[in-house]
């Protein structure tokens, strides 16, 4: 007999601690702690309804676990995702003409909240409302807690499993994206799907770019010149036996990098098992290594020296956790 190997579960895992901070109940509990409270209790008045609120009283779940209202909506966009998960809806059948919700899918995806959309999203809020209610009444046995954390991973699973290998890496490669928005927000005077503009504590203008070749590149205007400063490099993926292929990849981009003039080369990549001295060796050119789970859950050594490095790059104070 032969068990096969854990490495698709793995970079689930990748995927999911990456999810806990876009997508479900760790990012909302961040959103809401930062938005006004008493904001937030007259729009779940405004926004919920009172029989489902009674419901969720009695279960000890928080009104909004599952109701979306805008000031949420407006501190996290992504947490759009929440609430379409919750409902179990994918995003093919979501994210539609029929439905009115189609330009609503960059808020989940890029965390981008436009102008337009910021208008729709009381609309947004009261379509929402009737069917998540629904689903509150008709749960049998009763709503609880442990419903509202584990009905969104159904519908998370299913996209998981039917991406490629190709897709995972690009997933990661958009979460770290994700992340780095995170640590530079309060200083960010543009955003779109693929770049932010900051204006530093120097009062020059820096631009992050999701691109390609590096993945992620970081560059500052000085005057006319465009300067390049740190090229980075996402590698998602759990297969030991592929990592030294991964970090190979890494080395040929920084390469790249190096010939237009990028100054520091940084590559994000499960480090967790693997030999570091080995991997320098594939990649001699980097000069950061990152592991890719602990930027994507925002948590451990590395993110805090990750998101330390970025602010210091970047030119920004290191904001508050």
């Amino acid at each position: 007999m032969k068990a096969p190997n854990p490495t698709r579960q793995l970079a689930f895992h990748q995927l999911l601690v990456g999810a806990r901070k876009t997508w479900l109940t760790d990012a909302l509990r961040e959103a809401v702690k930062a938005v006004d409270q008493k904001v937030l209790k007259a729009q779940l008045g405004d926004y919920a309804p009172a029989d489902a609120q009674t419901i969720l009283a009695g279960a000890g779940i928080r009104d909004e676990e599952v109701f979306p209202v805008p000031v949420v909506l407006e501190e996290k966009p992504t947490l759009v995702g929440y609430y379409r998960l919750l409902l179990g809806i994918p995003q093919k059948s979501f994210y539609t003409t029929e439905t009115g919700f189609a330009g609503f899918k960059r808020m989940e995806e890029d965390g981008v909240l436009t102008d337009r959309r910021r208008e729709l999203l009381p609309e947004f809020c009261r379509t929402m409302a009737e069917p998540l209610a629904e689903l509150v009444r008709q749960l049998s046995p009763a709503v609880t807690p442990r419903d509202v954390s584990e009905l969104p991973l159904l519908t998370l699973g299913s996209k998981f499993q039917g991406a490629n290998n190709n897709q995972i890496g690009q997933r990661a490669t958009h979460d770290v994206f994700l992340a780095i928005a995170e640590v530079v927000e309060t200083h960010v005077t543009d955003r779109d799907a693929q770049s932010l503009t900051i204006v530093n504590a120097a009062h020059r203008t820096v631009r992050i770019v999701l691109a390609a070749d590096p993945d992620v590149r970081i560059q500052e205007e000085f005057g006319d010149e465009l300067r390049n400063k740190v090229a980075v490099e996402i590698k998602g993926g759990t297969d030991k036996s592929n990592a030294h292929n991964r970090a190979g990849e890494a080395e040929k981009s920084h390469q790249k990098a190096k010939a237009e003039d990028y100054t520091l080369f940084w590559t994000v990549i499960a480090k967790k098992g693997l030999n570091m001295e080995t991997l320098r060796a594939e990649s001699p050119t980097t000069t950061s290594w990152f592991d890719v789970a602990q930027v994507l859950g925002r948590d451990g050594d590395d993110w805090k020296e990750f998101r330390s490095r970025i602010a210091g790059e970047v030119g920004i104070p290191l904001p508050e956790e």
